[in-house]
């Protein structure tokens, strides 16, 4: 599945203005309504598509840290997107915390998965209770 990513400063600036913000442990994420951007973003088949954008601060390390963080956290969505069905047509931005570059990437998904469920971004609502640890936040 292709991620849209956003690459337009003004988007994220909205998305952080205007958004509606989760946070957990590892990451906070934003989310706006891609038509109250200004973005109207469609794919080119014609339907609605969510676009990521995945931000890392110099305050969480150096260029590694960062990067792995960016990646931890596109693979966490890449699979949370395969295997739930996501709200279309939302900006979404995830600002990693410096938890993110040293947690394994399920763990980062559970707080991203979290952070989406909070979000209302997931269709379906809340997932039938498994184990008990991924379905519980971690704050």
């Amino acid at each position: 599945m292709k991620i849209y990513p956003i690459n337009q400063n003004y988007l994220f600036a909205k998305a952080y203005k205007n958004g509606i913000r989760v946070s957990s442990r590892s990451l906070t994420l934003y989310a706006l309504k891609n038509k109250a951007s200004g973005g109207g973003r469609i794919a080119p088949g014609g339907e609605r598509v969510n676009r990521l954008g995945i931000s890392a601060s110099k305050k969480i390390g150096g260029a590694v840290e960062r990067n792995r963080a960016k990646r931890v956290v596109r693979e966490a969505y890449r699979q949370i997107d395969g295997e739930y069905a996501l709200k279309k047509g939302w900006l979404i931005v995830v600002s990693a915390r410096t938890p993110a570059t040293v947690l394994k990437m399920q763990e980062v998904r559970r707080d991203l998965k979290y952070c989406l469920f909070k979000a209302e971004l997931i269709d379906g609502g809340r997932p039938e209770r498994g184990s008990g640890a991924e379905n519980t936040p971690s704050l």
